[in-house]
């Protein structure tokens, strides 16, 4: 830009240098003293740690934002001024009551600075990686967790997804107009215009959450808060508001004579459920009385025309509430009450979220958790609309009483795919299988327990209400404090893990039992004490189980990795039961058998290359060459607390449980060093078969499929195998340690899950199948050979660096910009990925420099990746072919060679097919395989003439080979088409979109989850 600012333009003259620095510093006091006025202690700290990280943000110019140099001083100041706001106020220094010259928050900050909350959070982890080692030292290591910036962005995306919830709500039920006037509900929805019912209600909304639902809360009781508010509004707001009927059959349900039994009404709507719905309404009604100190009566006392035809019993009704002349007190007075509930957090103003245009929130996409959200409106339509409704053949059927527009599904099971429904679907799930279940093991799984060679029944009841107590603890275990004027937060949060812990124990119980059966059929015995016995099985168990729960409710206090550090276990000892515990639970919702996936591409690409990571007790064990290099960096982890000293941090109470005494010790006992095999694939033999594995291939078939190539080898157990110790032999056979074999596993999940990614860049940069091979074998061989680059780095950073080498070494005219640009569009990109990358210079031999750092990719392919795989590079030159091609050709001068003509076989491994798969990258066709449960309504009158089913003739009758011909003639042909591609001659007007959309729009309707969400929708390239 023109106007850039000399503070942080590079300069090669040093009186220039602090000249400029000095100006900056001048425009951040500038700041502080008139756009924030923020007290002397405070700046004094700001410019401290501004100072401190300076020369970070000198050197990071380019990588901030739009690498403007006034676009990162902006960022820049803006990650100081929150950081001192939220670790000040925790670090010692009270500023908790009436410190009046200390209230911006984050807000506050964003605005002053011209940005917005999206892309605040989209820059803040590289300036955290960064300057990560100068907070430690100024705030102390716990940093941080004290800062909660992934919890507080976790709150940002469901408080995004409510709002819009709540918008859409709120105008299915009410006109947008203002109680004071006439407007039009066409020009007020078209203007932005927000009406003061609507603001009071997402003020109540707020009010709940702070007082009584705490600071953070889950999605799931959040929508739960959001229902009970609209059950207010409609027994309040003027009938000349309403946007409905209450004698609409298809919304409200009438179980007397009575009339509208509102609640039911609302719970078969959103799939809430009815004894939490009215406990929140009581909770509602308490915040009226308290705060707005309104009277309040029995609504069957009352007589008033918004009452009519409404079952009052149980509901409470306040005169005046929604009054002309009381709501606009009551906005003031709700206003007030937010203001001096969240002085001095330092947070988001959450009240910006009742005007979604406010440019404060910001457009693109974030994460939060398991929730991922859009500021694209286009794009958040194409799942929020209620025209674009799907069918979900794995959702629980819904209402036959239900309505069209998506407040309530059809007759037809159709409804609106939105966060918010997801997660109420998915909590229905979980309260309606698995709550009913017992808290105690079934005779059935005691029958296993009391089978060991003692039983362990009491051992197991007791782990599991200690490892449930720590994840999901009582106030004052680890939850933050409360902060309002009312008293019921604590004890809602109270029951509330209760409740969580409840649920988590209920599915751990009923699981286990299940993979003990298919344990018992394996050994053909029901004396599993191997198992049974194992600490961190059942850890790990426990952890999936509370992470399922956690993530049915969409939680943000306790998002993953919270799991495992309060269970003692690591990621990579997770990863061992993720695939068991999808398979023996088969009324897993898609949802979470989603998440279940994500979290395993998560471990695979980073998580398990963390220091800490038990994977490096296997690596040193099967490939102790590394051990050295592993113990200089500090990489093992430590051992696993005892079930003892977990008990001890939270004081819990046995209850009557005795101690488990054969767990007091720390990894000594056989298994509790995990190796890294997964429950799913007991062997080598067995891996060799896996590896090929279609995606939709039946657990079943696998077993079978190994079976038939296994005729001289039993299968060992798969749990027992997967939790014994790294140094014991394989019961497989082969001379082989657990710990070989379960690497080996391992590194053969990382090649399927890079083949993937592998695939999927080779597509968006449109090259060739012989790169897309020289870049997959590249990645191999590094695993296999230079494994030490993947310590503490993320598998993506390898392919990046590979496919620039690959790039290089065959002469392609492809820049590493390019690269970046095209990765960037990958759903799992994050860009401290490019940016951020661990290097140690000790190891890299740089004169001079010994220290750890982190740098851009470029950077590290240069002075690391480069130096270390250079002779891999040269091996996939012209050079290094041409001797391989001579060694073939010698070692295959036989009769057995292959037959003339016949294809090249492809070292790539098959990748799981997608469904449905674009098979054009120019045109809107795409291929997936046809389900018998979905033919009658493909091939139904109505819907024929919309599908081209193979062995259908396209025209008057032909052969199938001549349909297919004529439509590859269609798809390989020259002039683009625009409108459908005429199948059976129906103009309907479809033009080109977008995989993304495609994706969104269709990947919910197969009824089989994707092993892994890296398996996006993607387009197949042209045919030469």
């Amino acid at each position: 830009m023109d106007d850039t600012k000399p503070s942080v333009t590079a300069s090669n003259n040093s009186e220039s240098n602090a000249g400029d620095n000095d100006a900056t510093e001048a425009r951040l006091t500038d700041l502080c003293k008139n756009g924030l006025s923020v007290d002397e202690n405070t700046y004094k700290e700001i410019i401290k740690l501004f100072r401190e990280t300076k020369h970070l943000l000198l050197a990071n110019i380019s990588a901030i934002g739009n690498g403007m140099p006034e676009e990162a001083e902006r960022f820049w100041f803006a990650f100081v001024l929150y950081l001192v706001r939220r670790l000040s106020e925790k670090n010692g220094e009270n500023l908790q009551q009436g410190s009046n010259d200390n209230e911006f928050n984050l807000c506050h900050i964003l605005r002053v600075m011209k940005l917005n909350i999206v892309d605040f959070f989209k820059e803040l982890p590289q300036f955290l990686v960064k300057s990560g080692p100068i907070l430690s030292n100024i705030y102390g290591a716990d940093w941080e967790n004290r800062l909660e910036a992934k919890e507080l962005q976790a709150n940002f995306v469901h408080l995004s997804i409510l709002s819009k919830s709540y918008k859409r709500i709120y105008r299915e039920f009410f006109l947008p107009s203002d109680a004071n006037g006439d407007k039009q509900s066409a020009a007020a929805s078209t203007s932005g215009y927000v009406s003061d019912y609507h603001r009071f209600g997402w003020l109540l909304f707020l009010a709940l959450r702070i007082h009584a639902f705490s600071r953070f809360k889950d999605l799931v009781t959040c929508t739960n808060g959001l229902v009970s508010i609209l059950a207010i509004l409609i027994i309040h707001v003027p009938v000349r508001f309403r946007n409905f009927n209450i004698h609409d059959s298809s919304r409200f349900v009438k179980k007397s004579n009575k009339g509208v039994d509102l609640i039911a009404s609302l719970c078969s709507i959103y799939d809430t459920s009815e004894d939490d719905l009215r406990k929140i309404m009581e909770k509602t009604n308490t915040l009226i009385a308290d705060i707005l100190k309104k009277k309040h009566c029995e609504a069957s006392e009352c007589k008033n025309e918004n009452l009519e035809n409404i079952d009052t019993d149980g509901l409470i009704y306040f005169e005046n509430l929604m009054d002309d002349s009381s709501l606009s007190s009551s906005l003031n007075i709700l206003e007030k009450d937010y203001d001096n509930a969240t002085r001095n957090k330092g947070e988001l103003d959450e009240r910006v979220f009742i005007n979604e245009d406010d440019s404060l929130l910001g457009s693109g996409s974030l994460s939060g958790g398991a929730v991922s959200i859009t500021g694209a409106k286009r794009k958040f339509d194409s799942l929020a609309s209620p025209v674009k409704t799907i069918t979900s053949p794995l959702s629980p059927h819904r209402s036959s009483a239900s309505h069209p527009n998506g407040i309530a599904g059809g007759a037809t099971s159709k409804m609106v795919v939105t966060p918010v429904s997801t997660a109420m679907t998915t909590a229905k799930w979980l309260r309606t299988v698995i709550c009913p279940l017992p808290s105690k093991p079934s005779a059935e799984l005691e029958r296993f327990l009391k089978s060991c060679d003692k039983d362990v029944t009491t051992d197991v009841m007791r782990r599991a209400h200690i490892i449930l107590e720590a994840i999901f603890p009582s106030s004052g275990l680890g939850e933050r404090c409360v902060t309002g004027s009312l008293q019921g937060a604590n004890l809602m949060d109270n029951i509330w893990a209760e409740q969580r812990r409840l649920e988590a124990l209920k599915l751990y119980y009923r699981v286990l039992e299940a993979m003990c059966t298919a344990e018992a059929q394996v050994l053909h015995a029901k004396n599993l004490t191997s198992l049974l016995t194992n600490e961190r099985f059942h850890r790990c168990m426990l952890a999936c189980s509370a992470e399922l729960v956690l993530a049915t409710h969409k939680t943000v206090t306790m998002l993953f990795p919270a799991v495992l550090e309060r269970t003692g276990i690591t990621a990579f000892d997770l990863s061992k039961v993720i695939e068991s515990f999808i398979r023996h639970e088969e009324s897993l919702p898609r949802e979470l058998r989603r998440h279940l996936n994500s979290l395993e591409e998560r471990l695979l690409e980073s998580m398990v290359w963390e220091k800490g990571s038990s994977m490096y007790s296997s690596l040193t064990v099967a490939r102790p060459v590394l051990s050295a290099e592993i113990n200089r960096l500090g990489l093992l982890a430590d051992p696993m607390p005892s079930l003892d000293a977990i008990a001890t941090h939270i004081n819990f109470s046995s209850g009557g449980l005795s101690p488990v005494h054969s767990l007091h010790k720390h990894e000594t006992s056989p298994g509790q060093n995990g190796d890294i095999r997964s429950p799913k694939r007991p062997c080598t033999d067995y891996r060799s078969v896996l590896v090929e594995r279609n995606n939709f291939t039946s657990p079943v078939k696998d077993r079978l499929l190994g079976l038939n190539n296994l005729k001289s080898k039993p299968l060992p157990p798969p749990l027992q195998s997967a939790f014994a110790s790294p140094t014991r032999p394989n019961p497989g056979g082969g001379g082989e340690t657990c710990a070989e074999t379960g690497i080996n596993i391992f590194f053969c999940k990382i090649n399927k899950l890079a083949a993937v990614r592998i695939n999927a860049m080779v597509e968006r940069l449109q090259l060739s199948q012989q790169i897309r091979e020289s870049v997959y074998c590249l990645f191999q061989q590094i695993l296999n050979q230079r494994t030490s680059l993947f310590f503490n780095r993320h598998i993506d950073q390898i392919i990046l660096c590979c496919f620039y080498g690959v790039a290089k070494i065959s002469q392609l005219n492809l820049t590493f910009r390019e690269i970046i640009y095209n990765y960037r569009k990958q759903p799992q990109c994050k860009p401290q990925v490019f940016r951020s990358v661990f290097v140690d210079w000790a190891s890299a031999r740089q004169s001079g420099r010994s220290e750890q750092d982190h740098v851009d990719i470029i950077t590290f392919y240069n002075k690391i990746f480069v130096p270390a795989v250079k002779p891999l590079l040269v091996e996939l030159g012209p050079a290094g072919t041409a001797m391989k091609t001579n060694r073939v050709s010698e070692v295959n001068h036989n009769n057995d060679g292959p037959c003339p003509g016949s294809p090249k076989v492809s070292v790539f491994p098959a990748l799981p097919d997608m469904s449905p798969k674009k098979v054009s990258a120019t045109h809107n066709v795409y291929v997936s395989p046809l389900r018998t449960s979905k033919m009658d309504a493909l091939i139904s009158h109505s819907s024929k003439s919309y599908y081209a089913c193979v062995g259908e003739s396209t025209h008057a009758y032909q052969s199938p080979s001549k349909d297919l011909t004529d439509i590859n003639h269609r798809l390989n042909s020259n002039r683009r088409v625009r409108g459908t591609l005429n199948f059976d001659d129906v103009d309907v007007d479809v033009g080109l979109v977008s995989d993304s959309m495609v994706a969104n729009s269709l990947y919910l309707q197969n009824g089989i989850a994707a092993a892994s969400t890296c398996a996006v929708l993607k387009p197949e390239q042209p045919d030469p």
